[in-house]
């Protein structure tokens, strides 16, 4: 008996020894998760305050309202005017969501809904290799193999054109939307199938009838997020859409696709590489990482808004 109380007694005054270091170590685990955290806001706070500091510089020397309005991009002539970077980005995104959006959506819905879990553990990964391939690899790719295949079929492609390079990053970012969107398939609750399978529907028509609008706020964000990361694609433009910026041609846009174009990551590199890049040209590429940052800043709140307005929470 006197045994029994006195092991509680010594257990007792362990844990209560104990406790003060318990504390310790969360109190340390917290700053340490919270040191952490906040470096990803340091990093994106440092890249706002370098940008806008350097594009104000160029706008000191440099009318806004050209550079934002300006319909030429000519380095040698001083003439920066971003709508034609702006222009190139905005085809070679909206070419590359054609590819990817449709591709992605299918391989999310396959996986998901179709396939078994031994092929989904080899397709899955398989797929999300593409992730890690460099994007110079994609680059050479288009411009080695895709230009001339179009070529041989038919289409006035130039050696450097817009739409072997769309679609090599069509096919680059067709790992985000699939994987980002078969988990937002796979979190749809099976009760949900069964009830459509229970009113005699077929698989496709609960694949689309049912998951995907019941997934549809995480499919967007997969869309919107691969968007972004298209706008930012800078090595395969580079590589295999060539130097030539060109405002686009509303009357014929196929006429700028075939063609030679530059995106505004692409217009940065050359600013980087130019002999006279000083001065209002150099500072000019502040201005042109500032107009992207927004625009991908634009995309990302607007994915997180649209997303919060169609979420489905299952119980």
């Amino acid at each position: 008996m006197s045994t029994d109380v006195a092991t509680g007694a010594e257990s007792t005054t362990t844990a209560i020894t104990s406790a003060p270091e318990e504390a310790s170590r969360e109190r340390i685990y917290r700053y340490l998760l919270f040191a952490c955290a906040s470096v990803s806001i340091l990093v994106t706070v440092g890249i706002v305050v370098v940008l806008t500091s350097g594009a104000l510089e160029f706008f000191a020397g440099y009318d806004p309202v050209d550079f934002f309005f300006g319909t030429e991009w000519v380095i040698d002539r001083q003439k920066l005017g971003v709508l034609p970077l702006l222009s190139g980005t905005i085809l070679v995104t909206v070419l590359s969501a054609m590819v990817a959006l449709p591709i992605g959506l299918a391989a999310a819905a396959y996986l998901s809904e179709y396939a078994s879990p031994r092929a989904r553990s080899i397709l899955k990964p398989a797929l999300e290799i593409l992730a890690g391939i460099p994007t110079v690899v994609y680059g050479y790719f288009a411009l080695v193999y895709v230009t001339p295949f179009l070529a041989a079929l038919g289409l006035p492609v130039g050696t450097f054109n817009v739409l072997s390079a769309s679609i090599m990053v069509g096919i680059m970012i067709v790992p985000m939307v699939s994987s980002l969107s078969e988990d937002a398939m796979s979190a749809v609750p099976d009760s949900l199938r069964q009830a459509g399978y229970g009113l005699g529907a077929t698989k496709y028509e609960v694949s689309t009838g049912i998951v995907i609008p019941a997934a549809i706020s995480g499919i967007f964000s997969s869309f919107i997020l691969a968007l972004s990361r298209a706008i930012g694609e800078t090595m395969i433009v580079a590589v295999a859409m060539g130097q030539s910026p060109q405002l686009l041609n509303l009357a014929d846009p196929l006429a700028n696709v075939f063609q030679s174009n530059q995106p505004m990551t692409a217009g940065m590199i050359q600013l980087v590489n130019a002999e006279n890049a000083a001065g209002p040209i150099y500072r000019s590429m502040f201005a042109i990482g500032l107009t992207l940052f927004v625009v991908t800043f634009a995309m990302n709140l607007a994915s997180n808004r649209i997303a919060a307005r169609y979420r489905e929470e299952y119980e």
